[in-house]
């Protein structure tokens, strides 16, 4: 997206992007005339080095919460849930979780649409889902912390959970913990499982992050989390296709 809105404002951009990134990213990056660099790391890696020169050359920051616009574009996915569903908002949301900015962007839509007035108090319970072999907010969680520890060596099929330290952590769990909701890892298997199910099923083929929200569903229906009578969101972030 960075490289496509560059492009057509005339405007240079140059993206990082580790090793092993399925090659459809690099190449449509490419195609809109992005400078892009493959890195040996992860995408904490790539984000230190963009820290690292991006004073002496002269470059805008668009890293996850770096600049303050991302949030302000995805919080509209709270104001399209609750739109249509006329709104009243669901009794639980499951987002899959890497820099965690979706599930930020929505509980700040929902406070602003309470003032406003859209609204009443009811909140969604907000549950994280991140892989087992990348689970930073998981962790937290589970040991009561407020931020998250960086993760060593992560390892994930889904390359948008691989992310093993979130710069909004702590925005994160606050919104997990206000709601009354959970936070839980699913295996690689599990995911891609589900990412066959959703296109048996329903007709989309998801990216691997999409079949990790669907993998919590009986986990957290054993836990108690959830119940047969709940409305329930499933969010799925991203297409299939450049993972081919």
């Amino acid at each position: 997206a960075t490289a496509a809105y560059t492009a057509k404002a005339g405007q240079e951009a140059f993206i990082f992007m580790p090793n092993d990134t399925p090659k459809a990213f690099q190449v449509e990056c490419e195609q809109y005339g992005a400078h892009v660099e493959m890195i040996d790391g992860l995408i904490s890696d790539c984000g230190k080095i963009i820290a690292e020169r991006k004073d002496q050359e002269g470059w805008f920051d668009i890293s996850t919460l770096k600049e303050p616009y991302r949030v302000e574009g995805k919080k509209t996915m709270g104001y399209e849930l609750a739109e249509q569903l006329n709104w009243e908002l669901p009794d639980v949301i499951i987002y899959p979780t890497g820099g965690g900015t979706g599930i930020v962007a929505m509980w700040k839509a929902f406070d602003e649409m309470e003032k406003l007035g859209w609204i009443g108090s009811h909140r969604p319970k907000m549950i994280s889902v991140q892989s087992e072999g990348c689970a930073p907010i998981i962790r937290a969680f589970e040991q009561g912390k407020d931020s998250a520890d960086f993760f060593e060596n992560p390892e994930t099929s889904a390359l948008g959970l691989r992310v093993p330290a979130a710069i909004g952590d702590f925005l994160i769990l606050k919104a997990i913990r206000e709601s009354n909701g959970y936070a839980l890892t699913v295996s690689d298997k599990e995911l891609m499982d589900n990412v066959k199910m959703i296109g048996k099923h329903e007709g989309i083929f998801s990216a691997p992050e999409g079949g990790a929200t669907v993998a919590t569903l009986p986990k957290l229906l054993d836990l108690g989390v959830l119940n047969s009578k709940d409305r329930i969101v499933l969010f799925i972030t991203g297409g299939g296709l450049k993972y081919v």
